[in-house]
């Protein structure tokens, strides 16, 4: 499989960057001035996401709150990127295809990454988003990569899995964040690979 692979294009958030903090404000000021308490919050949740659906604003609904904006701000890194994509790029063509806000190659260049990728694909500036596959054409496209030459990365099944596995790429979920929740509903949310972290990409490739 390595000897075909030329890109490997990643999702962002819960796979290079760490939600964590983002999630834990949105849920604090939800509750903030109600009798909800924050394991109340995240059991029901968790209890969404294991049904597949969308955990925080199906939370939200259950208990008549409304969603906050979501703080890019508190986005981080997880420690073991950095490391990885420097030993991934010696190898292969890395690119993003990611859902985000406005600004996503400024927030890549506030992290340190923005200079491992060749392509960007964004949905914010492309006007479309996962799991829409015009935005995976758009990468791929941008890159001048056939589908079975490529590698999609990421937490999601339904945005990431499969409209990349539709589309022949290789596919390879990430159990981070609130994504790791999921099960496959279908052949076709099936990824080729499953790691626990960018870290164990090297395993693979390298």
């Amino acid at each position: 499989m390595t000897e075909e692979i030329k890109w490997l294009f990643f999702d962002l958030g819960s796979t290079l960057i760490d939600e964590t903090e983002c999630y834990r404000d949105r849920v604090m000021t939800m509750i903030n001035g109600t009798d909800v308490t924050y394991d109340e919050f995240i059991d029901k949740m968790l209890f969404f996401y294991r049904q597949n659906g969308k955990g925080d604003r199906l939370a939200a609904d259950y208990f008549g709150l409304a969603v906050p904006e979501w703080k890019s701000a508190l986005e981080r890194l997880y420690p073991d990127v950095k490391e990885s994509l420097e030993k991934l790029r010696r190898r292969y063509r890395l690119g993003v295809i990611a859902n985000q806000n406005p600004g996503t190659v400024g927030r890549l260049k506030k992290w340190g990454i923005d200079g491992f990728f060749d392509v960007i694909a964004a949905s914010a500036e492309l006007g479309v988003a996962k799991p829409d596959p015009a935005i995976f054409l758009a990468a791929l496209n941008a890159a001048g990569c056939q589908p079975a030459d490529a590698v999609m990365i990421g937490d999601r099944l339904d945005n990431d899995i499969a409209p990349a596995n539709a589309l022949g790429m290789t596919t390879i979920r990430v159990l981070q964040g609130y994504g790791q929740y999921r099960v496959p509903a279908c052949n076709g949310e099936i990824p080729d690979y499953t790691v626990r972290s960018v870290s164990e990409l090297c395993g693979i490739f390298i």
